[in-house]
């Protein structure tokens, strides 16, 4: 578990490197969003690459975590037990999405709490607060 939990930091942070160094970012673009970019991070394909594993059977993660069901046979699936490998669930997909977690919320730094999903900053904001509560989590 906690091995699991430092992947996710770590990829988490990597992410928001990797989108704060102007990798491109589309939010509705499956392979280029918020959880997109993660994927990326966590099974080193690109943005096509998931796109076509995914089939183009949906169009956002969110509608892929609420109909993901596993066994399937669906290339989701290995993208759905990636993220649940390193303790990312399906809420945790649709929080990411749109920026929602109340836990990362209410530790963003200074008065800021309310985020657009598709603003790369606040992504990259989120997604390192979102490391650092985890991180804070496990001690």
């Amino acid at each position: 578990m906690r091995e699991s939990k430092l992947k996710l930091i770590t990829a988490l942070r990597q992410t928001a490197s990797r989108l704060s160094g102007g990798a491109r970012y589309e939010w509705g673009h499956m392979g280029r969003c918020n959880c997109g970019h993660l994927v990326q991070t966590l099974t080193d394909m690109t943005d096509v690459e998931i796109v076509r594993s995914i089939d183009n059977q949906l169009d956002e993660w969110t509608e892929h975590a609420r109909d993901y069901c596993d066994g399937t046979g669906t290339g989701v699936d290995d993208l759905f037990r990636t993220l649940e490998g390193v303790g990312f669930g399906h809420e945790d997909v649709m929080k990411l999405e749109y920026l929602s977690d109340p836990r990362v919320l209410k530790n963003l730094p200074g008065d800021q709490r309310h985020l657009r999903r598709n603003d790369v900053k606040h992504v990259t904001l989120y997604m390192e607060t979102m490391a650092n509560v985890l991180e804070t989590e496990m001690v």
